[in-house]
């Protein structure tokens, strides 16, 4: 069984709705809730959802179809038009300058601003589910990962399941760095859903504004393979075996604005050691080196920035802190 309900999100000042369209398979318990595009430049996610829709829509296809469900799957695959039309990341200002990110704003508020309305719809359908996969896409040269909030075992077996070789634990509150309150990262979806006792997760595929057939084959099969974990499908998600590390620690930033011309060996998924470098961030005009960049702690490299002009405190360099559990 699938069905297809073109839904109101909000309404612009014209009076014209913001909408969106929200998929169900199978019925029953339990009930798994996928989203994509909170960000509208992260589009992986929504190819996979529409990957996603042909095997479970398609009598051609050899995998399990939306008949085969064991309970509910609502799947939104554009999460924020708003983002989505503009190939952004957050809303002008003129359409929402208090809260221009969507993934900020969990579990929403009806009467709030156009971000905390349309949360607030879509929570209708998150907020009743058994579990939470939020589909995003990383930045150019970021290593395709899955993030679950450390310390909640569910959400942990949840990216298991999901199968990534990289699974990243992100602290939070109290534990976490100043970066956490600053970036108002309470207000995610995976961070808000945990909190209220449903496992969440938020894998990171591939890099944004353009397709990565890689990068979706592997939400796809993760995908799969947590719904196997869940019971909503029949069989076992395959052995996870790969790295589990704490992330949003080791930022490598600049520290001046120029051109970072990182070293040939400078590769994703490197482990590395505290001192070893990384690159030369200089200055475009006199050829003056500005920094030597260098890995502030051991750790695993997820993210390594490779659009050259640089200014000073982006982040250059994403390590991730290995971790036991």
């Amino acid at each position: 069984m699938h069905t297809a309900d073109r839904v109101t999100l909000a309404r612009l000042p014209s009076g014209v709705p913001v909408e969106t369209t929200v998929h169900r398979y199978g019925h029953g318990e339990p009930t798994v809730y996928v989203q994509a595009a909170q960000h509208g430049r992260e589009i992986n996610g929504v190819e996979c959802c529409r990957r996603l829709h042909e095997r479970l829509t398609s009598a051609d296809t050899a995998g399990p179809t939306a008949a085969a469900l064991d309970g509910s799957l609502i799947v939104v695959p554009v999460a924020d038009p708003l983002t989505f039309d503009r190939v952004s990341y957050t809303t002008p200002e003129i359409l929402d300058s208090a809260n221009p990110n969507l993934n900020r704003c969990w579990p929403g508020d009806s009467d709030g601003t156009l971000h905390q309305r349309i949360a607030a719809t879509l929570w209708a359908y998150a907020g009743e589910a058994d579990a939470i996969i939020d589909l995003h896409t990383g930045s150019p040269e970021m290593r395709t990962h899955t993030v679950y909030l450390r310390g909640d075992d569910a959400s942990r077996r949840l990216a298991e399941a999901f199968g990534t070789e990289l699974l990243l634990a992100e602290a939070a509150g109290d534990d976490a760095d100043t970066e956490w309150a600053e970036r108002d990262f309470g207000g995610k979806l995976r961070v808000a859903a945990t909190r209220e006792g449903i496992p969440s997760i938020t894998p990171e595929l591939g890099s944004n504004k353009q397709l990565d057939d890689e990068a979706i084959a592997t939400g796809l099969d993760g995908l799969f393979d947590v719904f196997r974990h869940l019971g909503l499908l029949a069989g076992d998600p395959g052995l996870w075996d790969g790295v589990r590390a704490r992330n949003h620690l080791g930022r490598v930033r600049a520290t001046d604005s120029g051109l970072f011309v990182p070293d040939d060996d400078a590769a994703l998924g490197a482990e590395v050691d505290a001192g070893e470098t990384f690159g030369t961030v200089y200055d475009p005009a006199t050829y003056d080196r500005l920094q030597t960049v260098t890995a502030d702690r051991d750790g695993v490299v997820y993210s390594i920035a490779r659009e050259a002009t640089v200014t000073a405190g982006q982040t250059l360099v994403g390590i991730a802190e290995r971790l036991d559990r």
